[in-house]
């Protein structure tokens, strides 16, 4: 098995997030074999960059896809997150009826 991977560790949490909007960092974290503070920092560099927005639902954490937003590559802005994710998980892009934003779906 090869020792690398095409997608960036923030670009395989954010599949995640987009399968199961209620992932626990311990999961993140056992799923991608890191830590779980480094599960912490990926999924707040997401939010702080806009693309993920956390949601308290009790005790735990929801998270929101934000996926009409583009990709942050310089050469692919064309290209939003829904549309990846759609490609690389079979994700919907779907707009929140509630909030009118847009979020991958499950």
């Amino acid at each position: 098995m090869a020792s690398w991977t095409f997608l960036t560790t923030h670009a395989r949490v954010l599949l995640l997030v987009a399968h199961d909007p209620g992932v626990r960092l311990r999961d993140i974290a056992a799923s991608l074999d890191i830590t779980e503070r480094s599960a912490f920092g990926i999924i707040t560099d997401l939010v702080e960059a806009g693309y993920v927005i956390k949601e308290k639902d009790g005790r735990r954490n929801r998270y929101h896809v934000q996926a009409h937003l583009p990709l942050p590559e310089p050469t692919a802005r064309e290209r939003t997150v829904g549309e990846v994710l759609a490609l690389l998980a079979g994700t919907d892009a779907t707009v929140t009826r509630d909030t009118g934003r847009e979020e991958a779906g499950t």
